[in-house]
């Protein structure tokens, strides 16, 4: 598993990562979440030795990166996608990898077949659009079959298949009791493939939980109730501690109530429903309520943009390239 104690990481007057303590563990996909310049990246690249902390420790299976005796072999990672000789193959870059870890060559073939680059495999990374990267990137760190997996972003740019595609895997892997450790923006995305959150801002520890009790804790419970008799049941429901929030003449928003319970009050009355829907709050939300005072980058805060008037001609966008590679 993944330990990290007591992270701490200061670049002169600026701390990036604060006393920063989590453990990620086998068998589940967790995602890492947290605003713009929060020290996500900054703490993936102390996890895997590529920046020393200033204080605290953090250790892969026990022990550091860089003691780790075929680092491939243990630990896959995504931090840049475009960290590859632009003038090298896909297939080459891949190759170079397994050679520096005694990997066999049908390894390369395996992982390229897996990620869908056979097709561009013997042609320049260099070319790759963005989602081509991405997926040869991804290749990199399947390339030693390794029991933990640390991505940074690894959907970005990739398309819906492509997004469809990642997730699958991350959550294969993590059902073969491998670690996964995921970060993203796309909170829609997490919602959907992380069983457990670690969230973090201004490079300290908001939330350590399952993603439903991060969602179910940070959000507010409410039913979506649809009746002819709305008005009466308002009161009714109201009598009972209800908080109402009426939208039309028969759609209601009922909060502090579960839904069994206005159902009751509604039968005993002899009310007619017409709808009784218990509504989520969403990951996003959450995330946005919980880390509202962490956020460094506030968009509110930006000028506003100059009138339409103002602003230059824009020369429409040429066609999309349909090309896996540039």
């Amino acid at each position: 598993m993944i330990e990290a104690k007591n992270l701490t990481k200061r670049y002169g007057d600026k701390v990036a990562v604060d006393d920063l303590s989590f453990t990620v563990v086998p068998g589940r996909v967790t995602g890492f979440l947290g605003p713009n310049g929060a020290g996500k990246s900054t703490t993936m690249r102390l996890l895997l030795g590529l920046d020393k902390p200033t204080r605290g420790d953090a250790r892969i299976h026990g022990v550091h990166y860089r003691d780790l005796p075929s680092p491939l072999r243990t630990v896959g990672a995504l931090l840049e996608a475009k960290a590859v000789h632009t003038g090298r193959s896909a297939y080459n870059h891949l190759l170079v990898l397994a050679q520096t870890q005694g990997i066999d060559r049908k390894r390369v073939d395996e992982v390229v077949e897996l990620v869908g680059l056979t097709g561009v495999a013997r042609k320049r990374a260099g070319g790759f659009s963005l989602g081509m990267g991405q997926r040869l990137g991804i290749a990199a760190a399947l390339l030693g079959d390794p029991q933990v997996l640390i991505l940074d972003e690894p959907v970005n740019g990739l398309d819906p298949e492509g997004i469809v595609w990642i997730r699958t895997l991350m959550q294969r892997l993590a059902s073969e009791g491998r670690t996964v450790f995921v970060s993203s923006h796309l909170m829609n995305e997490m919602a959907v493939t992380a069983e457990h959150l670690i969230v973090i801002g201004r490079g300290r520890l908001i939330a350590d939980c399952s993603t439903e009790e991060f969602v179910e804790r940070s959000t507010e419970k409410a039913v979506t109730v649809r009746s002819p008799d709305a008005a009466r049941l308002s009161e009714v429901l109201a009598a009972e501690g209800a908080k109402i929030r009426p939208d039309g003449d028969a759609l209601l928003t009922v909060i502090d109530m579960e839904a069994p319970r206005v159902g009751e009050l509604a039968a005993a009355e002899g009310l007619v429903l017409h709808e009784l829907t218990p509504t989520r709050g969403s990951l996003e939300s959450a995330f946005m309520e919980l880390t509202r005072d962490s956020v460094e980058y506030d968009a509110a805060a930006a000028p506003a943009a100059a009138p339409a008037a103002a602003q230059p001609a824009v020369q429409p966008a040429g066609p999309a390239e349909k090309g896996e590679a540039r």
